[in-house]
């Protein structure tokens, strides 16, 4: 056919960068006469038929044949092939010419050329894997010599599972994945504004999103299946938001394709997965012992596999893309999924398979099942039963639906939660909790669920909410489980820390427990004491050590010595976190490792602060305790970047950021953000540093993150003084350590001081530094940070006479050689070479100089150790003789630095605080620079030096 294929809807595409570009790379190639071919290969609903309209739509290389696969005709040989054809211009044949034959493999070439002998040519075949064999082979032939087509671009759409079948081998692919998370949401507020006029409400945005795990497709049905309240947030979804038509619709076109014997066997794989849809699959022995029970052949799952529905890998068999599963579980009726769960239930023998035996015959139940419950809800307790997260939140899950109405079904619905919650599910841990609050229950039972609902605000949400919420938990919990009370104030600190609040955290680490009622004694509630239902435990069974708060003295030692740090009486602190870290030395639970790298960094000893936390980062990753490590690696990273250790921080942060994402824990997210930014500061990351922090920024503003706020602040401000920028880097920081609303977060504006002042008096405004530098010697004083004293020292080499100056910063090289770390000693030297070179004391100043050079480069401190050239460039040093191209040879060091500044935009008030000197020095010295240039304005000397620096070797 001719023309173009209209699109479905207006919605434009999102997040497809990479494959727009390949398309617009194809027609370019097209325009300019050659031949070229593209393969564009995904699972149904990910996009590929809008990705092929659009190269339709943005076509202006001449005729366009596009045409969609007949799966109707795929019997019948060369239908594909003619149905492309019959929508070709006519050509006339040369006289006495035979028009080339279009049942061959070379027909559709030989064809092909014709077509295009007048102009280009864009061919479009949708769902090309459809065609009958032998228009797929003549396309696939055609295709591989597209070289010889000039003029004209083959584009093809097919499924993800046959790009590698022989009849396209050897074409350029571009594959499809889901959609990122921004561009899906960008999609769901301009659906929500097509359909009501307003962006969805950000939690039912949240529930789409994770309920459409980036299928495009799927996204849009999901969202025009909601009405505008729902939309709005101001009724309640519907459950479940994809139905099993939504999802046979999107991907059930893989399934028809399928013989009913495979179909009615992949039920049974998808029930043998439902209990752990993410896992490694179905047990193959399973599911063939199933199907011989009931009479299949299990040969017939061999046409899934070939069609790509499933895949196998060793004993296992799984669902290839995980809509499959539950479109086939969501598509098939009621009747046969209990029948599928029964017949599984009844081969499945021995105690080893307990927990999957009574979650089958639990979802085969067909009412309420008191009985059933109990014994099922005691297997996923139980630490002899070996267990995914998933697994046990499924099985809680569905005990809680057998089980009437009341403390009983709560607590089991919690208990669903918080396993969803360490599986990395936060999505379903909130809708099993927003199940249990309809229900009325027990104080210890509501106190349970709270406990997890602050949980999961804490590491995914506004701290401040978080922080009420554990609070009332741990009311709720205190006259009957004083570990989760303790558990739940320990969260409740995390929470204020997070947000800056020194009293929230005096108050959540303060409070004394309410006393136990009597056995009997009835609740506020009037429930009686809940000692026949189980309260959900915190952490999974087999890891009840890892629970905070499971050792009192633990605890206790630690609520002192915070409490002591955090009222500025460190000596006080010093003992009882002494101990925290003394305990630590035999301790393998990661949570408690984490408090004790807590106590490490606030006593100074940030190499014990590494070591634990690496030491829980094993712990975690040894027990699979999935939630624990990205705040783990957040832990480390800092204590690492404490150290000076910028590239492992780095690394760490980055395998944090993935961990975070993964889990959905945005709090952490932005944490591993601002800990990046801070790396990219030092390394001399420009761009990664306005990306890191901005991104820290826009979840730390809403979610109250203070101190990850902080750390992104002064991880632009280290970026602009790196750089040369000191006024701008003195006004970021100003408001964060000075006193004011603004004001940094407590446990990080400290760290921040020394970059201040610097940049306070390279920018020339000294006097605004004297109450900082005043503080800092305070908190300098206490050790809680080795590198502190040095950096007093200098900050007070900055702000002193002459005759002090230089005493001043030998004594912070003393007191650097003590506390160790390249990056810190790197910037005394530099400064201190400045100072010398000042002095005219250049021999001396090339020394400092020098030693600062080498110090940034094994830091990895690129952009600092440019600026340090620089000065020894300006010194007469080593660097000062670079081979400059064209008219800059003709410069001084001092008057090459002045030209390249110049060229930045600066003017000569900030030329002369950057390179400290004095305005009519620089005034001097640019004169002779125009001079010697034979320029007459700032215009054509920055045109001259990029110029120049454009031509200059790399070095």
């Amino acid at each position: 056919m001719t023309g173009r294929t209209p699109a479905r809807h207006s919605l434009r595409l999102y997040g497809r960068t990479t494959e727009l570009a390949a398309l617009a790379a194809l027609g370019d190639r097209v325009r300019s006469g050659r031949g070229a071919a593209l393969v564009l290969a995904a699972e149904p609903g990910l996009g590929r038929t809008a990705l092929l309209e659009q190269a339709v739509r943005d076509s202006d290389a001449g005729t366009v044949l596009h045409v969609r696969a007949a799966p109707a005709e795929r019997d019948l040989p060369y239908s594909g092939v003619n149905s492309l054809l019959t929508g070709a211009p006519p050509v006339p044949d040369p006289p006495g010419e035979v028009p080339p034959a279009c049942t061959s493999p070379t027909g559709l070439l030989e064809a092909l050329r014709r077509v295009h002998a007048r102009e280009p040519l864009l061919v479009c075949v949708d769902d090309a894997h459809l065609w009958d064999a032998a228009s797929r082979a003549a396309l696939g032939y055609a295709a591989r010599r597209a070289g010889s087509l000039p003029g004209v671009g083959l584009l093809m759409s097919v499924a993800a599972h046959r790009a590698d079948a022989a009849d396209f081998a050897g074409l350029p692919v571009v594959r499809l994945g889901p959609l990122a998370e921004d561009p899906a949401a960008t999609l769901v507020d301009e659906l929500a504004e097509e359909l009501t006029g307003d962006p969805a409400d950000p939690n039912v945005r949240e529930a789409v999103l994770h309920e459409a795990i980036g299928n495009p497709a799927l996204l849009i049905a999901v969202v025009r299946r909601l009405s505008a309240a729902q939309l709005a947030g101001h009724a309640p979804l519907p459950r479940p938001l994809a139905d099993g038509a939504a999802l046979l619709r999107v991907v059930g076109s893989r399934l028809e394709e399928l013989p009913v014997a495979t179909r009615q066997l992949l039920l049974l794989v998808a029930a043998a997965q439902e209990q752990d849809p993410d896992g490694a699959g179905a047990d193959a022995t399973l599911l063939m012992r199933a199907a011989r029970a009931a009479g299949f052949d299990p040969a017939a799952l061999d046409a899934a596999e070939a069609a790509g529905v499933t895949r196998s890998a060793g004993n296992r068999i799984r669902f290839d893309d995980p809509l499959l599963l539950r479109a086939v579980l969501s598509g098939a009726a009621l009747s046969r999924r209990r029948a599928a769960h029964r017949l599984l239930a009844a081969v499945l023998g021995g105690e080893r398979h307990r927990l999957s035996r009574l979650l089958h015959r639990a979802l085969a139940a067909d009412g309420p099942d008191p009985a059933l419950a109990s014994c099922l809800a005691a297997a996923a307790d139980s630490p002899d039963v070996r267990a995914t997260p998933l697994e046990r939140s499924v099985a809680f899950g569905r005990a809680a639906r057998l089980t009437p109405p009341g403390s009983a079904r709560t607590s089991r619905l919690t208990a669903a939660a918080e396993h969803a919650w360490f599986a990395g599910d936060p999505g379903r841990a909130r809708d099993l909790l927003a199940a249990g609050r309809q229900e009325s229950a027990h104080d210890a039972v509501r106190g349970c669920a709270e406990l997890v609902r602050g949980t999961l605000a804490l590491h995914d949400g506004p701290v401040g909410d978080a922080y009420e919420i554990l609070m009332l938990a741990a009311a709720l919990l205190g006259p009957y489980d004083q570990e989760r009370m303790l558990t739940a104030r320990l969260g409740a600190t995390e929470a204020a820390w997070s947000a800056g609040d020194v009293p929230a955290c005096l108050v959540a680490l303060g409070g004394a427990a309410r006393t136990a009622p009597a056995p009997g004694e009835e609740s506020s509630t009037g429930e009686r004491s809940p000692t026949e239902f189980r309260t959900p435990a915190a952490w999974p069974p087999g890891d009840r050590a890892a629970r905070p708060g499971g050792d009192g003295d633990l605890f206790h030692d630690y609520r002192a010595g915070m409490l002591h740090a955090l009222g500025a009486r460190l000596d006080e602190a010093r003992r009882p976190l002494r101990r925290v870290l003394d305990r630590a030395a035999t301790d393998h639970d990661p949570a408690r490792l984490v408090r004790a790298g807590v106590a490490a960094l606030v006593l100074g000893n940030i190499a014990a602060a590494c070591h634990v936390n690496a030491r829980a980062l094993a712990a975690a990753r040894a027990r699979n305790l999935v939630p624990l490590v990205p705040q783990i690696l957040e832990h480390l990273a800092y204590a690492e970047l404490r150290a000076g250790r910028h590239a492992r921080a780095r690394a760490h942060a980055e395998e944090g950021l993935r961990a975070a994402h993964r889990t959905g824990r945005r709090n952490s997210v932005a944490h591993h953000h601002a800990i990046l930014a801070l790396a990219a500061s030092v390394e001399g990351a420009g761009e990664a540093v306005t990306a890191h922090a901005e991104a820290a920024l826009a979840i730390a503003g809403p979610h109250g993150l203070a101190q990850a706020a902080t750390l992104a602040e002064w991880a632009r401000a280290r970026a602009d003084l790196g750089r040369g920028r000191a006024a701008d880097a003195a006004a970021r920081l100003g408001p964060l350590v000075r006193p004011g609303h603004r004001r940094g977060h407590f446990a990080v504006r400290m760290l921040a001081v020394p970059c201040y002042v610097e940049a306070a008096v390279l920018a020339g405004e000294p006097e605004d530094t004297a109450t900082a530098v005043e503080e800092f010697a305070v908190w300098a004083a206490q050790g809680a940070d080795p590198q502190a004293p040095a950096q007093l020292s200098r900050c007070r080499a900055l702000l002193a006479s002459a005759q002090e100056t230089e005493a001043l910063y030998e004594h912070a090289l003393v007191r650097h050689e003590l506390a160790g770390g390249d990056f810190e000693r790197a910037r005394t030297l530099l400064l201190y070479g400045k100072w010398l070179r000042r002095r005219r004391r250049l021999r001396e100043a090339r020394g400092r100089l020098r030693d600062a050079l080498f110090a940034f480069e094994r830091s990895g401190a690129l952009v600092w150790a440019e600026q340090t050239r620089a000065e020894l460039r300006a010194t007469g040093g080593a660097g000062a003789r670079e081979q400059r191209p064209g008219p800059l040879a003709c410069l001084t060091p001092q008057q090459l630095r002045i030209a390249r500044c110049v060229a930045d935009g600066a003017t000569n008030r900030e030329v002369a605080l950057q390179l400290s000197l004095s305005p009519r020095t620089v005034d001097h010295h640019l004169r002779n620079v125009f001079a010697l240039l034979g320029v007459r304005s700032r215009v054509e000397l920055s045109r001259l030096v990029d110029q120049a620096e454009k031509n200059r070797p790399d070095p």
